[in-house]
């Protein structure tokens, strides 16, 4: 605690105020029938390959809406709202989908995969997105959602280097504390799966095989009587080849080593599938993983990237920039799918787990890390259910009430920063003036209580007014959020400013494919090869030949 605090005490309210987020919220289209959308992309949403707001995921009837960054949770919500006007405006009777469990689905080869046009890069989209559906069903894909980014303002990191009395380079002093941030987020966030984990029940149209602790709550509905989210438990990205891989955090260089196996190692179950049958292509490669993307992890290290270019490329070329939260389910209740409140909670969590001392994870703890994922998402409102702690087993509520101790000095100084702002005048007394803090008080009632919990609430709503079906709620849900954005003015800035953007991402997808001068086999080969970080990143005993 010591060391939270004495780093805090580094960081101006000026640069507290400074931190950044930004979201990238998934959502299927849905027809008023709750059944998924078998209609192209709409145009007037512009081109999904280029445009920076409004894209597509895994399928064509997969939205993506993602936000610019901003350095306020309130501003963060205002353009995600903005985004879902614009888009709903565009759906005809369509809606988005309120639930990251899925809508009703046809057969799995019916779902179809997004396309993006016809160029060299669009076509690889297509084509990883088909790997996917070969390995692990197009079904699972489906599940959509909420992913937060976040970062450090530089002065932040002058700061904090400073404060610790670091020389190393500033690339390589950020590096690392992102890194510590990630082992201390993947330690803790079964928190985040117990208190916003929305997923507890799903279609059985979903669900076409019987998956263990499922129990039947109505002839359509399958839910986990103690779960929280079946997204990130036995119904979710699950991956029995990946569960192989044991990535370590401790640096860079080991986490870019350990996907850098995987991305070029090839494995048998894929080599099955082959790459190609003349051209018809399957996948991308045969290796365990396609590309970084098929990584599935609750969050990742991030750099922006420039078209054409590998995620580890970049981050080996310029470093860190980000982290992003993978783990949030939709919330149901939200018309965008996070609340605000939510967001200040992952900010006073992240910053934490970046202050917080944070000892390098072994691949013992990295076993316990996944169990305990699993056990908050299959057995989260369970009071019998106990994590594991190093060499003992602890209670989730107790554990979680630690944590919150320990959050509650970066929650004063993220509000003492906000009340500091002289931008936003006399706050004056009352809950907004602490929103942080509220949010760790409404965390400790969660974990008093688990009726007070996403989860609980998402299966009490469905049994008061859904007679227990998954599909009536979230379809209800939905239709509510429908109505709610529509009625809500868009400042014609904002529509014309969205407008503007779809039109000119047209122009530029045209430009891209123009752009072309090679066959797609040779951009393929081309890709695929560009040197990673891997092995040449850095001078350790264990360092591997370079990840090409």
């Amino acid at each position: 605690m010591d060391r939270i605090f004495d780093r805090l005490d580094a960081l101006s309210p000026e640069v507290l105020r400074g931190l950044q987020r930004g979201v990238e919220k998934e959502g299927l289209r849905a027809r008023p029938d709750g059944m998924l959308s078998d209609r192209p992309h709409p145009e007037a949403l512009g081109a999904p390959l280029t445009n920076p707001h409004v894209t597509t995921d895994f399928s064509e009837s997969q939205l993506e809406l993602i936000t610019g960054v901003h350095g306020d949770a309130d501003a963060c919500v205002e353009e995600l709202t903005q985004i879902h006007q614009f888009v709903q405006r565009q759906l005809d009777d369509e809606v988005i989908w309120a639930s990251s469990m899925p809508c009703r689905l046809p057969a799995d080869d019916e779902i179809p995969l997004g396309k993006y046009g016809s160029s060299n890069l669009a076509r690889m989209k297509t084509v990883y997105r088909k790997g996917l559906s070969y390995r692990y069903g197009s079904r699972m894909q489906t599940i959509s959602g909420v992913h937060y980014n976040f970062s450090l303002p530089d002065a932040a990191w002058q700061l904090l280097q400073q404060r610790d009395g670091s020389t190393a380079d500033p690339v390589a002093y950020r590096n690392d504390a992102y890194f510590a941030l990630i082992r201390n987020f993947r330690r803790h966030s079964w928190l985040l799966l117990y208190l916003f984990g929305a997923s507890p029940a799903a279609s059985r149209s979903f669900v076409t095989h019987t998956a263990r602790g499922l129990s039947e709550l109505e002839a359509c509905t399958l839910f986990l009587p103690r779960g929280t989210t079946l997204r990130m438990g036995p119904l979710g990205y699950q991956s029995d080849a990946q569960a192989t891989l044991g990535v370590s955090y401790n640096s860079l260089e080991t986490y870019s080593r350990r996907l850098c196996r995987a991305l070029r190692e090839p494995y048998p179950a894929y080599e099955a599938v082959g790459v190609r049958d003349g051209d018809d292509y399957h996948q991308m490669n045969t290796t365990l993983l396609q590309i970084e993307n098929e990584f599935y992890g609750t969050i990742r290290p991030k750099r922006s990237v420039h078209r054409g270019e590998r995620p580890l490329h970049a981050i080996g070329e310029g470093g860190v920039e980000y982290v992003e939260v993978r783990c949030m389910d939709v919330d149901p209740f939200s018309p965008v799918g996070i609340a605000p409140s939510t967001m200040r909670f992952l900010d006073v969590f992240l910053l934490h787990c970046l202050l917080a001392e944070s000892p390098p994870d072994t691949p013992e703890e990295i076993k316990a890390i996944a169990r305990n994922q699993y056990l908050t998402a299959e057995r989260g409102r369970d009071p019998a259910m106990r994590l594991t702690r190093g060499e003992s087993e602890v209670a989730l509520p107790q554990w979680g009430l630690e944590l919150l101790d320990s959050l509650a000095p970066v929650a004063a100084a993220l509000d003492a920063a906000r009340s500091a702002d002289p931008r936003a005048g006399n706050i004056g007394p009352g809950p907004s003036a602490a929103p942080h803090r509220d949010t760790l008080a409404r965390a400790r009632a969660a974990l008093a209580d688990p009726a007070l919990t996403l989860s609980a609430m998402v299966l009490q709503e469905m049994a008061v007014g859904y007679e227990n079906s998954h599909l009536r709620f979230a379809l209800a849900q939905s239709l509510r959020h429908r109505a709610l954005l529509l009625d809500t003015e868009l400042p014609p800035a904002q529509m014309g400013r969205l407008r503007r953007i779809a039109a000119e991402s047209v122009a530029e997808r045209i430009a891209v494919e123009q752009a072309d001068t090679v066959p797609f086999e040779t951009y393929r080969q081309q890709y695929l090869a560009q040197r990673l970080i891997g092995g040449a990143a850095g001078n350790s005993a264990d360092a591997e030949a370079p990840c090409q």
